[in-house]
């Protein structure tokens, strides 16, 4: 189990490191080209079979204990360990993300984006999935800051690079947004580190915030916090995601919405949570209330683009859906209890599944008609993609649906678990505050359903195709393959929510608890 969790978090970056080399002749395949792309599917590949092994091996009757654990030391004078481990919080993640960088590598494997050589863009895919398994996987503060920054060059270089139009202004945004946002997150980092006397997470959680003055914990929560808001992203710290989501290659904004926004999420329940509870109870009100905001302001911006003749971007759209989703998850965290916490965690994976498969499918839209702009989707000669390609519009529809909360879909425990958090917050929370969040947050979800409706009627209704128009291709077969278990873990996530949460669960008792359960 070590082994597997070292091999997990380090064997992307041997791959990516052999993707630069020259490939073997007998490996070379049609071009060398096409040898480098295998290369990134099989590596993926390799780390996902891990992972499921990982999760297989793992103790399901213990899963608030650290399994698969590492603890070497790393810089003594710093007392800074290479401390690895995994429990029913990260192990989800851990999965998810292996499972969506090999779906995203394989179908760069038959549909690679437009750019340079894709020795870099598979080098860069296995890097930026080397530092997301990391940031799953350490239990150092300082490791965690390393991990959490290490991801930032691989996506600025394939936005930059491999995206599309106005790709340079979005990187710069991205790059300069969680640079500075993760600069405040060290120092609240080293804060915590040096006043606490260590940076291993698990006796930081274990302590509880017993070593740490309140003072102390309400400086750290307000520097961490605005590190990890920004990466969320947190309503109005998210201008940077709407650009480089509509610049960046389809597998760039599956990564980026699927498993970058989670790292954010991530350290607010694995380290500000846990170590700081009396800083974060002083700021969860707030949390909850820009939480809320974002949740209705990614609502109305979404309104506002799917209306008629207004020019909105499908991608545009979807990523200023992820704004509003996320504050469900942000404010599941800020009540502070088991239920909230759970239906953040939830939520997390739900929306990496929906949103992940969503902007696959709007980049295969894109692909087809050339553009992502809905008015021209909609217009006389527009998408119709039920009568064009039927199984594309079923399924555009069906991720929609998802997205929207339906019940019996991933999309819904989530929300719902957040918003049962926040009717009954934890103690010393304001409950007639938390009602106001809760009520705020229900309406989202009927702007919320809203959206999603127009855009499945906009995109996907109209006539059957007119003579003579060229038709566009369904559902093509690597699609399926790249597609299909982003759907089955939907469902299933829907009808038997039991699966997430008998893993979390325990964990997050143990967590909000000092580590005393």
């Amino acid at each position: 189990m070590q082994f597997l969790l070292a091999l997990i978090v380090a064997g992307p970056l041997v791959g990516a490191a052999a993707a630069l080399l020259p490939a073997p002749p007998g490996l070379k395949g049609k071009s060398p080209d096409q040898a480098v792309l295998r290369h990134g599917v099989v590596v993926t590949g390799v780390i996902l079979l891990a992972a499921i092994v990982l999760a297989l091996g793992f103790d399901h009757d213990q899963p608030s204990t650290m399994q698969a654990t590492t603890d070497i030391t790393w810089i003594k004078a710093l007392d800074v360990r290479v401390h690895l481990g995994v429990d029913g919080i990260s192990l989800p993640l851990l999965v998810l993300t292996a499972l969506l960088t090999f779906l995203c590598a394989l179908y760069s494997y038959f549909k690679m984006p437009s750019g340079p050589s894709p020795k870099g863009f598979v080098a860069l895919l296995l890097v930026l999935e080397s530092g997301t398994l990391a940031t799953f996987a350490v239990l150092d503060l300082v490791l965690f800051f390393l991990a959490f920054e290490m991801v930032l060059v691989p996506m600025y270089f394939l936005i930059a690079r491999w995206g599309g139009e106005g790709k340079q202004a979005a990187a710069w945004k991205f790059i300069l947004y969680t640079l500075l946002g993760s600069v405040v997150m060290l120092l609240g980092l080293l804060l915590i580190g040096v006043k606490a006397g260590t940076f291993d997470m698990v006796a930081l959680a274990t302590d509880n915030g017993r070593g740490l003055t309140t003072s102390v914990q309400v400086i750290a929560v307000l520097a961490i916090g605005i590190g990890l808001a920004v990466k969320t992203p947190m309503w109005p710290l998210h201008s940077w995601l709407p650009d480089a989501h509509t610049a960046a290659p389809t597998v760039g904004s599956v990564l980026l919405a699927g498993v970058l926004l989670k790292m954010g999420t991530y350290g607010f329940v694995r380290i500000v949570l846990p170590i700081a509870p009396d800083g974060m109870r002083t700021f969860a009100p707030y949390l909850a209330a820009f939480a809320v905001a974002g949740i209705i302001y990614g609502s109305l911006a979404c309104l506002a683009l799917v209306r008629p003749g207004n020019k909105g971007d499908l991608k545009r759209l979807i990523a200023y859906s992820s704004v509003g989703h996320m504050g469900f998850v942000l404010l599941g965290i800020a009540t502070m209890t088991p239920t909230g916490v759970n239906g953040a965690l939830f939520a997390n994976v739900a929306h990496g599944l929906v949103t992940g498969l969503l902007f696959f499918l709007v980049g295969a839209v894109k692909d087809r008609y050339g553009t992502a702009d809905l008015d021209t989707l909609a217009g006389a000669t527009g998408a119709a993609l039920y009568g064009r390609a039927p199984r594309l519009g079923a399924l555009l529809a069906f991720a929609a649906v998802a997205s929207l909360g339906l019940p019996g879909l991933a999309g819904f425990w989530g929300e719902m678990l957040a918003l049962f958090g926040a009717f009954d917050p934890a103690e010393g929370l304001s409950r007639p505050a938390f009602l106001t969040f809760m009520a705020i947050g229900a309406f989202g979800t009927l702007l919320t359903a809203a959206y999603l409706l127009l855009v499945v009627r906009r995109v996907c209704m109209g006539g059957p195709r007119p003579a003579g128009e060229t038709p566009i291709a369904d559902v093509q077969g690597y699609e399926f393959a790249a597609w299909t278990p982003l759907v089955a873990l939907t469902v299933l996530a829907g009808l038997w929510p039991a699966v997430l949460l008998g893993l979390t669960d325990p964990a997050v008792q143990k967590l909000l608890a000092g580590g005393t359960q």
